[in-house]
């Protein structure tokens, strides 16, 4: 996917600069006709027009933006955020909403076995271990490496498959000793339009992740797990609620593991039972009510919507299709890099603003009285204006290199 590298502050720069150059030509020109026209002074009308020429300073418009995206750049690889498209940064001083993904980004994805709950007679709890981590060794997903962890730490055999199969959202299958092997979450359920079986009482669903175990369509087993709240996430969502920013989480578990996350963490709602295809539809919605919206995800299935939203975040350590679509990668999988990403942008795009304020209003100061404007009370030599010219660009990379005070 293409990202456009040039923030729209910038290209608004390198246009001003270009005109400000056909500008100072023009000046130039009109400056020697008026003078030598009217005094007939060759050499008066010649100096008032390189007086111009050199005053003028496309150069400090030139610099203006590219020295604070070239600081700002440096500083956010230095601070943990990798920038893949400057428009979105600087997006991100307009932000309204951001919705989080649960699994990974507000949580460490560092799923653990609770749980091994045998629905029949026909195979053991180790036999469900066995082929529910045959079927899971293929996938990169936090519950594969919490089943996969579990079958280690119990020295059982891990068995072969084949044709193996990714079910965005829901689930793996695979063929496993001629048997056709699914492990899936409740949306297995919703999607194949069956009905889920009653949740064993002892499994807590306000912090279990419940995976079910197929053979042949007949569920045999429960496998749930347990995930733990990233540290830092609580601050990231505190700072963001001091910003007036609302915090959305998103996650395809069921409501009441989303709403007890939602509520640990006090964020402004939350939304469960959530589809892959259906991410990129939640973030629409909250773009049609007119937020300006970001999304934090880590993994394939967040793609879509990481793409949709005004500014899409990508955490560190999920998958490369996750960094691939994200216009900013949080290099340190640290939800507080989203607030300081914030940060960051709003204090970037003031020196942008304040470096073309500075660049114009030099130039509009500046030409006037190199062409001869306050003659003959004041005429600006051109030794003067080359000096002027050379100190309105020095100001505007000693602004720009400010950015590293309290970075």
């Amino acid at each position: 996917m293409h990202r456009q590298q040039k923030s729209n502050t910038q290209n608004l720069a390198d246009k001003v600069a270009k005109w400000l150059t056909v500008l100072a030509i023009a000046v130039g020109v009109i400056t020697f006709i008026y003078w030598f026209s009217s005094s007939g002074d060759i050499a008066f009308a010649l100096e008032r027009m390189v007086t111009v020429m050199v005053t003028a300073c496309p150069h400090a418009l030139g610099v203006a933006i590219p020295l604070v995206v070239a600081i700002s750049t440096t500083l956010s690889a230095t601070n943990g955020l990798l920038i893949r498209n400057r428009t979105a940064f600087e997006t991100t001083r307009k932000l309204s909403t951001i919705i989080f993904d649960k699994t990974g980004t507000l949580t460490k994805g560092s799923h653990a076995v609770e749980k091994v709950i045998p629905l029949t007679d026909k195979y053991s709890a180790d036999e469900m271990i066995q082929y529910a981590a045959a079927v899971q060794q293929y996938s990169e997903h936090h519950i594969a490496k919490g089943i996969l962890k579990m079958l280690a730490e119990r020295n059982l055999e891990l068995w072969k498959s084949e044709n193996f199969s990714y079910m965005a959202g829901i689930g793996v299958k695979a063929l496993v000793n001629g048997k056709e092997i699914v492990a899936a979450g409740p949306n297995y359920f919703k999607q194949n339009n069956l009905t889920e079986p009653e949740t064993p009482k002892e499994i807590n669903q306000s912090i279990e992740t419940v995976n079910y175990v197929f053979i042949d369509n007949e569920v045999i087993g429960i496998i749930t797990l347990a995930d733990s709240i990233r540290e830092g996430s609580q601050e990231a969502i505190d700072e963001l609620r001091k910003m007036n920013i609302k915090s959305i989480l998103l996650t395809g578990d069921n409501e009441k593991i989303a709403k007890a996350v939602s509520e640990q963490l006090g964020m402004d709602g939350y939304i469960a039972n959530v589809l892959p295809h259906e991410k990129q539809e939640k973030v629409k919605e909250y773009q049609a009510k007119g937020e300006v919206v970001a999304m934090t995800g880590d993994g394939v299935n967040d793609a879509p919507a990481l793409a949709q939203a005004d500014v899409g975040i990508a955490v560190g350590s999920g998958t490369d299709v996750a960094a691939e679509t994200a216009d900013i990668i949080l290099v340190n999988s640290d939800p507080r890099d989203v607030v300081k990403m914030i940060d960051f942008g709003k204090r970037t795009y003031k020196k942008m603003v304040q470096n073309l304020l500075w660049a114009v209003g030099y130039n509009v100061i500046a030409i006037p009285l190199a062409a001869g404007v306050l003659y003959p009370n004041f005429a600006l030599s051109p030794a003067m204006g080359a000096v002027l010219m050379s100190v309105s660009t020095i100001v505007v990379a000693i602004n720009a290199s400010l950015l590293k005070i309290n970075k």
